[in-house]
């Protein structure tokens, strides 16, 4: 094509530059197989090829993105046909130019395919249609206040002239928002997803119940970098937390936010949950945080590559690993102690499936939520509080 093409029925030309970011990201989606986060790709690609500028990277991921949050139908389109249906489908601004190529390249209006073909496998209560659209929206950025920081916040995001939207202690900013330069992560805020905020009201029912034990040694048994366990030390108060992840660079990661965040009284460990570890099996907790490896099914608006690789098959590999780690951790909650149990999935077989293992096991359930993040431009995520039976014999779970 030229640099510069005349829509069919108009004298409008069309800036050869548009052309370039369609092709970029053909020719970018044609060499990323998905064996690393999209983003990192993108970065490492554009580091290497210095032509393109700040507007042009963007312009560029926008069409990846847009291609990948299609999923894998739509095989009778191009790839010029399936970068900007997805952009049609998922921006809300759109440059004149881009009108002019749905023309061009004969992009269909409306929508017609199957972006999540595994609906049958989706957790109760989900509205199957609703969790499908919501891979056209890109999630917005959620902070958490940190007890006793909210005036001084608000002000600061006042002064840098930061847009936001006030929702209990949870903060909504536009995803591109540099909240870095504006405040003091980890310490005045946690960048934390809005259902993964929502799991506080889970450690809340460990607080307030009356007819509760105070809950003072808390397991992190699968850590990462410490969202959960600084929200638990937020909303329990004083407690001794032991946290382990199998990867030492997040618990290095962990360590750095803990510092940040103030957190002291805590032991960290590199350990595989998965295996029995001799030291932590010995030991007995009054919580167990298992927030467990999963298909990350529901944080895919964020990472639509996943939803285009994705094999079904994943789901069986996951609830597998997802049950050694609970047959390992539960031994170390005490009698009469609970399991927070976490997964960022909305497969069936990785939430409610798994909490029916556990009460067959002798668990009885406090509360179980589906955190219906694709209704608020947030994650979607799973919830459920469980407590140890006195009588349970810790010789199985």
């Amino acid at each position: 094509m030229t640099a510069e093409s005349s829509i069919p029925g108009s004298t409008e030309k069309v800036p050869g530059r548009f052309y370039s970011y369609l092709n970029s990201a053909v020719k970018i989606i044609g060499d990323y197989k998905g064996n690393e986060p999209l983003a990192h790709f993108l970065k490492n690609y554009f580091s290497r090829e210095k032509k393109y500028g700040g507007k042009d990277r963007k312009q560029v991921a926008q069409l990846c993105y847009a291609y990948y949050r299609l999923g894998k139908d739509f095989a009778d389109l191009s790839f010029e046909q399936r970068v900007l249906l997805g952009l049609r489908l998922s921006s809300n601004e759109i440059a004149a130019p881009w009108y002019a190529l749905f023309t061009i390249y004969k992009v269909p209006e409306t929508f017609s395919g199957t972006v999540f073909p595994w609906k049958d496998q989706l957790s109760l209560q989900m509205d199957p249609v609703a969790f499908e659209h919501s891979f056209w929206v890109q999630p917005d950025l959620f902070l958490r206040i940190r007890p006793g920081n909210e005036e001084q916040v608000v002000k600061k995001l006042a002064l840098a002239a930061l847009p936001f939207e006030k929702e209990g202690d949870a903060l909504r900013l536009p995803n591109t928002a540099k909240v870095s330069e504006a405040l003091s992560v980890n310490s005045e805020v946690v960048i934390q997803d809005l259902s993964s905020q929502k799991i506080s009201s889970l450690f809340k029912i460990l607080k307030t119940a009356r007819d509760l034990q105070p809950v003072s040694r808390v397991w992190d048994c699968c850590a990462a970098s410490g969202g959960k366990s600084i929200l638990a030390a937020d909303v329990l108060g004083t407690i001794t937390l032991t946290v382990s992840d199998i990867r030492p660079s997040m618990i290095a990661n962990l360590k750095k936010r803990f510092h940040e965040a103030g957190i002291k009284n805590f032991r960290a460990l590199v350990a595989d949950a998965a295996k029995p570890d001799g030291q932590l099996s010995r030991e007995r907790f009054d919580l167990v945080i298992a927030d467990l490896p999963c298909s990350g099914s529901g944080t895919w608006s964020r990472t639509p590559e996943r939803l285009h690789y994705f094999n079904v098959d994943e789901i069986k590999t996951y609830a597998a690993l997802q049950r050694r780690i609970l047959t390992h951790v539960t031994r170390s909650v005490k009698p009469g102690g609970f399991l927070l149990y976490i997964t960022c999935s909305v497969f069936r077989a990785e939430n409610e499936d798994q909490v029916t293992w556990l009460q067959q096991q002798g668990w009885q359930v406090k509360e179980q939520q589906v955190l219906k993040g694709y209704e608020l431009k947030a994650d979607t995520m799973f919830g459920a509080l469980l407590q140890k039976k006195e009588e349970l014999l810790t010789g199985y779970l």
